[in-house]
């Protein structure tokens, strides 16, 4: 598969985002009887958007080239679209009215050092950057104690979605809220895809997880698409016990298509003493590694 179903990616979103909404919650009359649909009709919608039927079920079909700015909102309000599914339906217009060459965002492979210099002076908290197929690009020696699990994979570079879905044992153990994890991790996958649909890369990684993953199948056809700025997760650590950490994501306009992640604890809680606690182990780890191997390979994955 060299690059995305475009018109149907559109028409799934779109239809899937119809179904969930039920007349009362979009302020229609029920009236008495068996609907035949699940959600809204695609007459109710192009009624709540204000444009006519015939066009909205052009747009659902996957004909969203040449939608103004103005219909995609009233169709983003009829649906009742939240941020992530917003900025997803105009990202998939975008797509379907580009003309000429496909454009596939170009990331690096690794980031510059100073880059990795602003990493290694977050001494107390876990921090990396990863791309938006979930790549770990770089990272801190604390973030790589603390997913040490991910790097268990010999592949590099290490991916998150990759061993979320496809080691679900190891995993599960990692993370607390396991099942929230996974669903987040398809959503923000599905984002990056409505964004950057000719990425031969993330294409080939979802075709991977569809084929192997029963859980990913069913979080893909979900449609669902989710941010991922800012939150709690809690993991276990085999060393320290359990994390319940503070976590802020944020872009590298430098970098574009990169994200830097960082995890944090409230000074004087449990989990700021076991992060302390954790960077001793690791300083204590390194040393005796370096006493064992002089050369200092490189071990930042």
């Amino acid at each position: 598969m060299a690059s995305m179903d475009l018109r149907n990616e559109i028409r799934e979103f779109l239809s899937s985002r119809r179904a969930r909404i039920t007349p009362e919650q979009a302020g229609l009359p029920a009236y008495g009887g068996t609907r035949r649909v699940k959600g809204l009709r695609r007459e109710e919608v192009a009624m709540l958007a204000g444009v006519s039927v015939d066009y909205y079920v052009r747009l659902e079909r996957g004909g969203l080239a040449g939608a103004s700015e103005s219909v995609l909102d009233a169709v983003a309000n009829a649906l009742q679209l939240e941020d992530a599914e917003r900025d997803h339906l105009f990202a998939l217009a975008r797509e379907a009215g580009a003309s000429g060459a496909r454009r596939t965002r170009k990331e690096p492979k690794q980031v510059r050092p100073a880059v990795q210099q602003v990493l290694d002076a977050i001494t107390d908290a876990p921090a990396w950057v990863r791309n938006g197929r979930h790549d770990i690009i770089a990272m801190n020696p604390l973030a790589r104690a603390l997913y040490a699990p991910v790097f268990e994979d010999p592949r590099r570079p290490a991916n998150t979605t990759r061993f979320i879905y496809l080691h679900p044992e190891a995993a599960r153990e990692m993370f607390v809220d396991y099942d929230v994890i996974a669903r987040d991790a398809a959503a923000m996958l599905r984002l990056e895809a409505g964004s950057n649909p000719h990425d031969k890369a993330l294409i080939e990684l979802v075709g991977e997880l569809s084929t192997r993953s029963e859980l990913f199948r069913q979080r893909w056809a979900s449609q669902d698409v989710r941010y991922h700025r800012s939150g709690r997760k809690r993991l276990r650590h085999p060393v320290v016990g359990q994390l319940d950490l503070d976590f802020e994501a944020m872009e590298l306009p430098s970098e574009p298509g990169l994200q830097l992640n960082v995890y944090t604890a409230p000074v004087g809680s449990p989990t700021a003493d076991a992060l302390k606690l954790l960077a001793s182990w690791v300083a204590t780890h390194d040393a005796a590694e370096e006493v064992s191997d002089p050369a200092g390979s490189d071990r930042r994955g």
